[in-house]
């Protein structure tokens, strides 16, 4: 973790809980369970169906900031099915989550990824940039994947915008698999992202960017995975919607742990 700067810890709710009434409840319930912790930065982000319930439990806490799982870039006009940056703007939305690699799936490029996450810059927004390979290979040429999906999402972005960006490295072989790099691989992998945007705009402006972990975290490997894989916290998915072990992972990331 980068010294003077909070960790994070980012849940993803993804197309879950299934109705309005579970999922103002698991609000109510996290809020209540995370009480008065200053010193991680928490965000929930839940479908956006849910945002306005969400907001009216959020609203008042100092704890927790809202989240949204993908955006478009453009503010309005015919696209039938999406939500823009000032639709969410209203329910005091501060974090967006970009090229989830179930959206790249989906089929959204490094393009559609750029012009989202300069939108989101532009609103005084974080974003959050999902970057992770499908499988390994033992030349290590995925390494050149991750790279081509950290440049190109970042292309136009200033050095002064770089604070607001976090990059989530979640391996897609990882994601709900159960299965995880060790903590040296992450590592490695937070040195290789540094290394990296040091590059692309010099090491003290990289140092500012958080490097979140996100792939089957949960509260048996969360502080192992922290601390060994040097990282400035987590993108957690599944494990987000149980309220217990999401504050276990919370607190396994605190400074005073």
């Amino acid at each position: 973790m980068k010294k003077g700067i909070l960790p994070l810890i980012v849940g993803n709710w993804k197309m879950n809980p299934l109705s309005i009434t579970i999922a103002t409840s698991l609000a109510k319930n996290i809020k209540t369970a995370v009480g008065k912790i200053d010193d991680v930065d928490i965000v929930i982000a839940p479908p956006t169906v849910y945002i306005a319930s969400v907001h009216a439990i959020l609203k008042h806490s100092k704890t927790i900031a809202l989240g949204v799982q993908t955006i478009h870039h453009e503010k309005l006009g015919a696209f039938t099915g999406e939500i823009s940056i000032p639709m969410v703007h209203e329910f005091s939305v501060r974090y967006i989550i970009l090229g989830h690699s179930e959206r790249r799936a989906l089929g959204e490029d490094d393009v559609t990824i750029n012009e989202k996450l300069t939108a989101t810059l532009k609103a005084g927004m974080t974003a959050i940039l999902c970057i992770g390979e499908k499988k390994r290979d033992e030349g290590g040429l995925y390494l050149s994947g991750i790279e081509k999906q950290i440049r190109a999402g970042l292309v136009g972005v200033s050095r002064t915008k770089l604070s607001h960006v976090v990059i989530a490295y979640e391996p897609v072989w990882a994601i709900g698999s159960g299965m995880t790099p060790t903590a040296e691989d992450i590592h490695e992998m937070r040195l290789f992202i540094e290394k990296i945007l040091s590059d692309m705009y010099e090491r003290n402006y990289a140092q500012k960017v958080r490097v979140l972990y996100g792939g089957s975290v949960d509260e048996k490997n969360a502080r192992e995975l922290f601390v060994g894989g040097t990282v400035d916290g987590f993108l957690v998915g599944g494990a987000s919607l149980h309220v217990k072990t999401f504050r276990d992972i919370i607190m396994s990331v605190r400074p005073t742990h």
